[in-house]
């Protein structure tokens, strides 16, 4: 708890004190049938002072230390011990200032700090018990007689032993049932903190990866795991997505997504009815606690499934955990090494809420990024028809009156009619570049099916509209691709088509995709005036030197592939784009 919980806390318990002290003093006022000792309205009156001024203490200090808690406390126990032994039996209204003293230790600390008090109020009681057997309060009595003042009135049946025993019972159960009560509620609480803390991480900003990355590294700092490993899988395809983060000296590696083959399904999402479950390896066996969805603990599952997976990943204790991320994902995350040092069941049924709770957090997320995406879309498609059905159509008809006008001009200046030849030309230019921005403001709905169509389609219209030679070539006849690649490499195409309308002056055009040594390959290559430099460059030559198309460059370097430009100038340019066969992770790409 902050500072300000802790203050706000002794406030509560400082008013319950007073209201609980009058209350008291109202009550043996009110009750004629015991005639209650002159000192035992002293004594409480007294703690209706002790009461007051706590109060006002806490009011005017900025905080309310450990010391200043444990004498207050000190006190509230000494009070209750003294005035109890002016009343006895059922009716003894100062029992109830132990019941509040108990329930005090177990607001501000817990079950062992409460267990200690009613055993400290336990021992006081028993040693006034032993100054009476002493004759402490006849001696008291004669000495106050002597000076005038009344008897102390203590009532001396209610502190022989076997009174004594009863009630040292009554309160010692009632410190425990009220600490382990506290224990738990306090329990519960953090768990509700440590659940809303990960929740945190669920932000829309950044992105399903970033979340993802935040949540693993609140699980390893809360469990003390030196690694974790997330495997995921899209419920309408057979792909495994596999992401691992590290703890390292304090900080954390950021999520990194691996390769994966075929049968990492088996491996990493088994089928199994176990829910949850935390395996330690001792030498040839594996002891393993597991629960299933209900929490329930099961018996006598197989590990034949952690055999398989210790075969790929080294570690002597694992805790792995199945997700469901809505109708769509659903995974298993593993953490290595972790250190359960409590009741295992009970952590493992935390770990369990925990992702239960952040399941549709990291969904939210999920879906708020498509609707963003989906949004976005539809308003570039909105306004890319906007400027066919308004400014395209109205430039290509201007376009088409200036051709009017230049071929029924009866003027036979040459200059009026080359003037009217360049209008048109600037007409035609800006009609291409507003058709080539519609197309990049269009949302590309591009996978590996649609893939080589795609590229078809759009060699074929570029040598349509700019009446340049243009042919595309695949050498596949199957892609494999992830959906983002395929979109990247479809925008590629579409920028260096527009670079050689605008820049190269070239007359043929020629755009391959092969497939080669484990690599695809994506060449666009034409005949004309080339960059203005001259050999063959890689992409960090390019990029130390700053030559190049640059949009292109940060494109290829987004899907972690490598640009080669061989550039002669007059005679053309080509440029090669390299990208390793390996599967993407669908968390970077949404």
């Amino acid at each position: 708890m902050g500072p300000g919980e802790v203050r706000r806390i002794e406030r509560w318990l400082a008013t319950a004190r007073v209201g609980l002290a009058i209350s008291a003093l109202f009550a043996i006022w009110m009750d004629p049938e015991i005639g209650y000792s002159p000192w035992a309205y002293w004594l409480l009156g007294f703690y209706i002072v002790h009461g007051v001024v706590v109060m006002l203490l806490l009011r005017f200090r900025q905080e309310s230390t450990p010391a200043f808690r444990v004498v207050v406390h000190a006190l509230d126990i000494i009070w209750p011990a003294l005035i109890s032994v002016f009343a006895s039996g059922q009716r003894n209204p100062f029992f109830l200032f132990f019941v509040f003293v108990l329930a005090a230790a177990a607001y501000r600390w817990g079950l062992w700090e409460t267990l200690e008090t009613g055993s400290l109020a336990v021992a006081l009681l028993w040693m006034e018990s032993l100054f009476v057997s002493r004759g402490f309060v006849v001696w008291a009595d004669r000495l106050l007689v002597r000076h005038g003042l009344p008897q102390l009135g203590v009532d001396l049946t209610e502190l022989e032993p076997k009174h004594l025993f009863m009630r040292s019972v009554y309160l010692l159960v009632m410190g425990l049932l009220l600490g382990y009560m506290a224990e738990q509620q306090k329990k519960l609480r953090a768990e509700k903190v440590v659940i809303a803390r990960v929740l945190g991480g669920a932000r829309v900003e950044a992105g399903l990866t970033g979340t993802i990355q935040q949540i693993l590294t609140e699980i390893l700092s809360m469990y003390g795991a030196q690694r974790a490993l997330i495997a995921s899988q899209e419920t309408n395809s057979y792909r495994v997505f596999l992401g691992e983060t590290r703890s390292a000296e304090g900080s954390f590696t950021p999520l990194a997504w691996i390769d994966t083959a075929p049968t990492d399904h088996d491996k990493y999402l088994y089928e199994s009815p176990a829910d949850i479950c935390y395996a330690v390896r001792e030498g040839e066996f594996f002891e393993m606690l597991a629960l299933d969805r209900q929490g329930t603990r099961l018996r006598n599952l197989p590990t034949d499934f952690l055999w398989r997976f210790a075969g790929e990943q080294q570690f002597h204790s694992l805790a792995a955990v199945t997700f469901v991320f809505g109708q769509e994902w659903r995974g298993r995350i593993f953490l290595f090494e972790p250190l359960l040092t409590g009741d295992r069941e009970e952590e493992l049924r935390f770990l369990q809420e925990i992702i239960r709770q952040v399941g549709p957090a990291v969904y939210n997320v999920y879906l708020m990024r498509r609707l963003r995406l989906r949004a976005g879309a539809v308003e570039r498609a909105r306004f890319a028809r906007e400027l066919h059905d308004g400014a395209v159509q109205s430039l290509i008809a201007v376009e088409m009156q200036v051709d009017v006008l230049r071929r029924q001009s009866a003027s036979p200046s040459v200059a009026v009619t080359e003037e009217l030849g360049r209008i048109q030309g600037l007409l035609r230019e800006e009609v291409l570049k507003l058709r080539e921005l519609m197309q990049q403001m269009k949302s590309l709905e591009v996978d590996a099916k649609r893939l080589l169509r795609f590229l078809h389609d759009t060699v074929e219209r570029f040598q349509r509209e700019t009446g340049i030679a243009a042919r595309f070539v695949s050498e596949a006849t199957e892609i494999d691709m992830p959906p983002r690649l395929c979109r990247e490499l479809a925008r590629i195409v579409q920028e260096g088509l527009v670079n050689i309308r605008k820049h190269s002056g070239a007359t043929h055009v020629l755009v391959r995709l092969a497939r080669r040594d484990g690599q695809w390959r994506l060449t666009v290559e034409d005949d004309g005036r080339g960059f203005p430099f001259s050999g063959r460059f890689s992409h960090a030559e390019l990029e130390a030197d700053g030559k190049g198309p640059s949009v292109i460059q940060e494109r290829v370097r987004l899907i972690e592939g490598e640009l080669t430009i061989e550039s002669n100038p007059g005679r053309g340019s080509r440029l090669e784009i390299s990208i390793p066969r390996k599967r993407e992770a669908a968390y970077g790409h949404q």
